[in-house]
């Protein structure tokens, strides 16, 4: 069983930083890609930043520059560094890790249960 276990979000004011921590744990063989996702309501969810094994990074357009992914192969971990936060940047943000359970079988998909960021005065 693979879980993934995200923490850091809370209320900031506009300006502000936040830290996201996701911290992947269970029956793991290897992790490929880690990131975080975002939904609003009523919205499909957006990517917000990946990382790979490798270190090959992507963001959305309207975070680079604001916020950083970072990952420590080590701990099973991915970051994410928010800086500059706005109003808009407020909603649930989900970790997503493509993981192979075992080494003889596919890579899978697996989320989080998502944690809230608010930015607001």
């Amino acid at each position: 069983q693979v879980q993934l276990v995200e923490s850091g979000g809370g209320l900031v004011q506009p300006g502000g930083s936040l830290r996201l921590s996701c911290v992947a744990s269970g029956s793991i063989f290897s992790i490929n890609a880690m990131g975080w996702y975002r939904q609003a309501p009523g919205k499909q969810r957006e990517l917000v930043a990946t990382i790979t094994s490798g270190g090959i990074i992507d963001y959305a357009s309207s975070v680079k520059g604001r916020f950083t992914i970072s990952r420590d192969n080590a701990k099973n971990t991915v970051y994410l560094q928010m800086n500059s936060l706005r109003p808009e940047d407020t909603t649930v943000y989900y970790c997503n890790a493509r993981i192979k359970p075992e080494r003889w079988v596919f890579e899978r998909n697996y989320w989080g249960q998502g944690t809230q960021v608010t930015v607001s005065s």
